[in-house]
């Protein structure tokens, strides 16, 4: 036999089983991460298990859906008290309505003034968030018991009642910087201070119909300013 022909043979057979070990240790390996990676997931299933038993965590869980149900129900209970939207009473329906909720916002207005629309459009933009607080409106013209009885002498007049008591008052719009372009915020900031509304998480402001106006923007005045007065 011709010895290159035995040699060539022989390394042919030597680097056949080269690649064949190499095969079975690529195999072996293959198989090793498969055992690997389904042993981590065992062990990540069993984590999760002992997670979901976790007491304290049911707890918790058991907690937070207890608040949610009782914020449901507190909501609830203050849309049938009236809340969440700005309504117009009669004075027929003034005492049940102010003595109705711990806290109230009650504006005296006229039909016919200016002022008295600005600030109708205001408390309607903020009735539906400040559902703790009722907000509701009552025609002066039609209320003389009440407006002299509260010795309401000049509108727009915002009452704000605590448990049928009136606390504290808006007059015209003095506390609002004098003018009629105040913004919603303004007055919420305001009412906010005087304790009769709650404060809200974060800064809402695109939430409130009427925030998005341009600031700059000047709401025209009445032709006479001293028509919204008695």
């Amino acid at each position: 036999m011709n010895p290159d022909s035995v040699k060539s043979t022989l390394s042919n057979l030597a680097f056949g089983n080269v690649l064949a070990a190499a095969a079975r240790d690529y195999k072996k390996e293959l198989v090793d991460q498969e055992k690997t990676q389904t042993s981590s997931s065992t062990n990540h299933e069993v984590d999760l298990d002992e997670l979901m038993d976790d007491p304290e965590l049911e707890k918790l869980h058991a907690d937070r859906i207890a608040a949610l149900k009782k914020e449901a129900e507190k909501r609830q209970e203050f849309k049938r008290q009236g809340h969440g939207e700005y309504r117009e009473v009669t004075e027929g329906d003034f005492l049940g309505e102010v003595t109705g909720s711990e806290k109230v916002v009650c504006h005296f207005y006229h039909r016919e003034f200016y002022r008295c629309k600005i600030m109708d459009k205001h408390l309607k933009a903020l009735a539906p968030i400040h559902l703790d607080t009722k907000f509701i409106k009552l025609d002066a013209e039609n209320a003389p018991f009440f407006i002299a009885k509260l010795g309401i002498k000049t509108l727009p007049c915002v009452i704000l009642f605590r448990k049928g008591i009136a606390t504290d008052r808006l007059i015209g719009f003095q506390d609002l910087g004098g003018k009629d372009d105040f913004t919603t915020k303004k007055l919420e900031v305001l009412l906010l201070k005087k304790g009769i509304i709650a404060g809200r998480k974060g800064d809402e402001d695109d939430d409130v119909e009427g925030y998005n106006e341009d600031k700059s923007r000047t709401v025209r005045s009445s032709v006479d300013p001293d028509s919204d007065s008695e």
